[in-house]
């Protein structure tokens, strides 16, 4: 059976191809998931439907204060872009991670989150930025906090004729500092056994604000506030610093996989999360 393929110029167009067709329709944007699924025979959507030819979703810009990515912006785009770089280093670094050169060169960021594909770099950076996914359906758009919307493998809290936008990211605190670590258990071009995104606001010695999320070590990235709120008014010294990576590794309910056993990535969270917040600690120090 062949499969239609249909390539819209606007959302709504888009947004009418999903309804009229329902569950037989497959989005695709950048195509290195879906492709791939195909290819494995994984899957046979009777339909896809390519956002490749909206071009309004290959924004990355600044809206009243907010950095809105849009769901088909180029990972090495956001890699690249000055303007993230500038203002959200810690998701430059992310995004210059995921997988290799020809991978960023077609995976979109949209894509990506609407994978939900559990060892992934962005989600944790995007998380630890308290960002939000704005989604467009037939019943209008909505906006949906990434704390909500992983759900579980491969799984979002998107409906069927439901697509992605733009991510939004509200600008970070005057002052923060931000980093994102990688670590990978077999190969350069590995996808990570772990992932640490944090982010650190000093007011002299003493940390005002400290986020921390963990992707790649579980079903869906994590964010620890209990974790965070142990640095919130203290002075982040060596001893706090090992206190927290400590409990961030117990706030984790890790995976079994090929990159990893549950123990080790246990123990990976805890090497990662105080290598994170030295690294943070010493940016500061050198101001």
């Amino acid at each position: 059976m062949s499969t239609q393929f249909h390539q819209p110029e606007t959302i709504p167009e888009a947004l009418e191809l999903l309804t009229q067709h329902g569950s037989d329709a497959k989005v695709i944007a950048g195509g290195t998931a879906v492709v791939l699924m195909i290819q494995q025979k994984l899957i046979a959507p009777p339909v896809l439907v390519s956002l490749a030819h909206i071009p309004e979703l290959e924004r990355i810009q600044t809206v009243g204060g907010e950095i809105r990515l849009g769901a088909l912006a180029r990972i090495r785009d956001v890699a690249q872009s000055s303007l993230i770089r500038d203002r959200l280093p810690m998701l430059a670094q992310a995004c210059g991670e995921v997988g290799n050169i020809r991978v960023r060169n077609q995976a979109t960021i949209g894509g990506n989150m609407a994978e939900a594909d559990y060892a992934s770099d962005p989600p944790a950076a995007l998380l630890a930025l308290d960002a939000s996914v704005t989604v467009a359906g037939p019943d209008g758009t909505r906006s949906v906090p990434l704390s909500e919307f992983f759900l579980g493998f491969y799984t979002t809290a998107l409906d069927e004729a439901e697509i992605i936008t733009e991510i939004v990211i509200p600008t970070p605190p005057d002052g923060a500092r931000m980093t994102y670590h990688k670590f990978k258990s077999r190969s350069s071009e590995d996808r990570p056994c772990v992932g640490v995104a944090a982010l650190a606001v000093m007011d002299g010695e003493t940390c005002s604000e400290l986020r921390i999320a963990i992707g790649a070590a579980s079903e869906v990235p994590v964010r620890l506030p209990t974790a965070e709120a142990m640095a919130r008014g203290r002075v982040l010294d060596d001893s706090l610093i090992g206190e927290i990576a400590d409990h961030a590794a117990t706030k984790i309910d890790p995976l079994d996989d090929l990159r990893g056993s549950a123990w080790y990535r246990t123990q990976m969270i805890r090497v990662h999360v105080q290598r994170a917040l030295l690294e943070l600690r010493n940016e500061f120090s050198t101001l």
